[in-house]
């Protein structure tokens, strides 16, 4: 199962970057694998991004932004729903994972069990 984060390399929105900064560093930081896929130096990612985002979570207006969350095709999130797995020590279900032993998310879903 591989994570794949797409970006844009490119945006002039400093809200964007900082958002893929996000996602990307807390990634790394817990070492979570993941592919970057970059929307604006790759139109197939950006076609395939834009395709597979699911209807009803796609803005009213104008295509889904950056950055855009898939584990493999499965389509897991956009910023703001990271964002909240993350506020409520759900990352890795989030992102369709196991989590590992030892983790807060796995402490949490031993003491639901328990």
């Amino acid at each position: 199962m591989v994570i794949r984060v797409y970006i844009a390399s490119s945006s002039g929105s400093t809200a964007i970057k900082k958002k893929q900064q996000d996602v990307l560093g807390f990634l790394e930081a817990n070492k979570i694998g993941f592919e970057e896929k970059d929307i604006a130096a790759n139109e197939e990612n950006r076609k395939w991004m834009r395709e597979n985002v699911p209807e009803n979570s796609r803005p009213a207006t104008g295509y889904p932004l950056p950055p855009q969350i898939f584990n493999e095709s499965q389509y897991r999130g956009d910023y703001d729903a990271f964002f909240e797995a993350r506020e409520n020590n759900a990352v890795y279900a989030f992102l369709g994972l196991t989590a590992p032993p030892g983790s807060k998310e796995a402490e949490a879903q031993a003491n639901q069990q328990a």
